[in-house]
């Protein structure tokens, strides 16, 4: 098993979007219809999406995550209005089975075969996140897939980390945390997880205090870590 100093890691926990769904392929399914505005859309649904789940956070005025993303989208079509918005149901279907990387499967079941726990810590809803993993089949391979939605609160809450330690029974240290997200490598790091930072875009580091104990270009390189 990976470890932290002399404390082995008995529990995996991934974040959802970005890390082992991809958030930019309900987009890319309808491309074609959408034009050549559609990176520029697909981009400015996930930055608004995110940042309503910050300042939603901060003010305590909680919608849960699919609202968000419904939101982020009429957003996204207002500033891009050259877009057909007639594509926006299906959109939100595509949304709901994001494709999940090609290498998910292999990586989670590699973990499985160590006699580890891995499970999701998400900010998505929980129907949300049961059509992710049911439509990518990985049901299997998961121990649990935790949602906020409990807790009414989104990362990088302590309380939606807490869910984690809570659930396993376990200390900090002996969890690693996968994100794509560099703000919840922070999160998680702050509260004392073991966090991997899945950088698959290459982006420059944002908090230097609150350091990763590694940065992988995709999930492969868990296996070896």
């Amino acid at each position: 098993m990976a470890q932290t100093g002399t404390t082995p890691c008995s529990v995996y926990v991934f974040d959802a979007y970005g890390t082992l769904f991809d958030v930019h392929s309900a987009v890319r399914q309808h491309a074609d219809r959408i034009g050549d505005q559609a990176s520029r859309l697909s981009e400015i649904w996930r930055a608004k999406q995110l940042e309503y789940s910050w300042t939603r956070s901060l003010m305590e005025r909680y919608q849960d995550f699919w609202s968000l993303t419904e939101q982020a989208l009429d957003f996204a079509f207002d500033k891009v209005p050259d877009v057909d918005r007639s594509v926006r149901a299906e959109l939100l279907d595509a949304y709901q089975s994001l494709s999940a990387y090609a290498e998910v499967r292999q990586v989670l079941e590699g973990l499985k075969a160590r006699g580890v726990q891995v499970a999701i810590l998400s900010n998505g809803s929980p129907a949300m996140l049961e059509s992710a993993v049911a439509g990518n089949d990985l049901g299997d391979l998961f121990d649990a897939v935790l949602s906020v939605d409990p807790i009414r609160t989104f990362k990088t809450s302590k309380q939606a980390y807490d869910l984690v330690t809570t659930t396993f029974r376990c200390f900090p240290e002996t969890v690693s945390f996968q994100s794509s997200n560099r703000w919840d490598i922070a999160g998680a790091s702050a509260y004392g997880f073991r966090c991997i930072w899945i950088n698959r875009a290459g982006e420059p580091d944002e908090y230097r205090d609150l350091a990763p104990v590694g940065q992988l270009k995709d999930l492969k390189g868990l296996l070896n870590f």
